[in-house]
């Protein structure tokens, strides 16, 4: 089999993003497998014995987010790598990929996984043409002040349940709601655990029928997204994304950036595990103060990973596959989870503990790391990407007439 000519490719970037679609896995698995507080808190649910807490600890500290943010922040290095070479009128192209993009979301999210972000970049992705003229510096600048956008807002909705449980409230409103949502509430993961196992036609009714709420929580996470978004777009614009960087300048970006993240992420995680992972505490630290940290941990990888992916070999040319099939990947990961876990599927949603789940998340893995390199060579191009851009061309031509 011949492999399809790729011109403008950057094989570190392409393996860069094929860490990230895998990365996401170590997350989304348990979403999948367990009621949602689970994905935050391993009290909450499937966490019995040391290797469960062993496996969120390293969850927490470095995979948690961290992946999220790099997959957000290669979405906005592929939109603006994009909207350089559109031309005179690049926007009109732009936002028929970001309405495409929306549609594929949402019918991810009713049918697969509700906590699908490709809506979420969507919408982000609305906003890049007041990013999109900056300067390297300017675009980090402006990714820094949303990521404190976002911790000001969140605070704002959960700072007075963590204050009402520092002050020995247990047993009010506030902090029952975030036990509801964070913790260990008994009627509640009873509740998640019935709807998770609902029919597929069950399920597809409710989300559709959430979509209202669903928006207002997608718009709620925008100051983040579009915060890694928008370092992404500075690291292409600066020249690390389009592989410029030397080596040893890399490395000092990985390492510092490490540095800062890795011993506060510790701290985090010892601070919720003697407090016994309270949801008044569970939903600050993972959404709000771990996010500086997960931002530079992400960082450090795209560093490391632009560092060392430069050479042929092997193992990077098999991640630039799965990169280059990134968005089929990614749909191809819940079709494959939902089979395991769905009552469509073997209906093990519930049923297993949390190191169980995470070992299950290496049959999508391997999946993506065994087909993705036949694909390229045979069509070059994913099934689901020709989709987007098949689509997006043909609105976009919409949009001129």
């Amino acid at each position: 089999m011949t492999a399809h000519p790729a011109p403008h490719r950057i094989l570190a970037l392409d393996a860069l993003r094929g860490i990230a679609v895998i990365g996401i896995v170590g997350m989304n698995v348990i979403a999948f497998a367990m009621p949602g507080p689970a994905y935050y808190n391993p009290l909450a649910f499937g966490g019995v014995g040391p290797p469960d807490y062993w496996v969120w600890l390293g969850s927490f500290v470095f995979v948690e987010d961290k992946f999220r943010t790099l997959f957000a922040m290669l979405f906005g290095a592929g939109c603006l790598s994009l909207i350089e070479r559109s031309g005179e009128t690049p926007w009109r192209a732009h936002y028929a990929r970001m309405i495409v993009l929306f549609a594929l979301g949402l019918a991810h999210a009713i049918l697969l996984a509700s906590n699908d972000v490709l809506r979420a970049y969507a919408l982000a992705g609305l906003f890049l043409p007041l990013l999109a003229g900056l300067s390297a510096r300017a675009l980090v600048t402006v990714s820094l002040g949303l990521l404190g956008v976002h911790v000001f807002l969140g605070f704002g909705l959960l700072g007075p349940s963590l204050v009402a449980w520092a002050r020995g409230q247990e047993g009010s409103e506030m902090v029952l709601w975030a036990e509801r949502q964070f913790g260990r509430d008994p009627a509640a993961i009873t509740a998640l655990l019935e709807q998770g196992r609902e029919g597929l036609g069950e399920r597809v009714l409710r989300r559709s029928l959430g979509i209202p709420a669903q928006m207002t929580a997608l718009v709620a996470a925008l100051p983040l997204n579009l915060s890694a978004i928008a370092l992404g777009m500075g690291l292409w614009r600066g020249g690390m994304l389009k592989g410029e960087w030397r080596t040893f300048r890399l490395q000092r970006v990985a390492g510092l950036a490490a540095l800062v993240a890795l011993p506060a992420l510790l701290v985090l995680a010892g601070w919720l595990v003697s407090a016994g992972f309270p949801g008044a505490l569970v939903g600050p630290v993972t959404l709000l103060l771990s996010a500086p940290f997960d931002m530079a941990l992400a960082l450090s990888y795209a560093a490391l990973a632009m560092a060392f992916f430069g050479g042929e070999s092997a193992a990077v040319a098999r991640l630039a596959s799965v990169g280059r099939l990134s968005l089929t990947n990614y749909l191809m990961t819940s079709v494959i989870l939902s089979a395991i876990f769905a009552s469509w599927g073997l209906g093990l949603f519930g049923e297993i503990t949390r190191w169980q789940a995470f070992a299950v998340g290496l049959i999508p893995v391997a999946a993506m790391l065994a087909w993705s390199p036949l694909w390229v060579a045979k069509a070059g191009q994913g099934p689901f990407e020709r989709l987007w851009r098949g689509l997006s061309r043909g609105l976009g031509y919409t949009l001129r007439r």
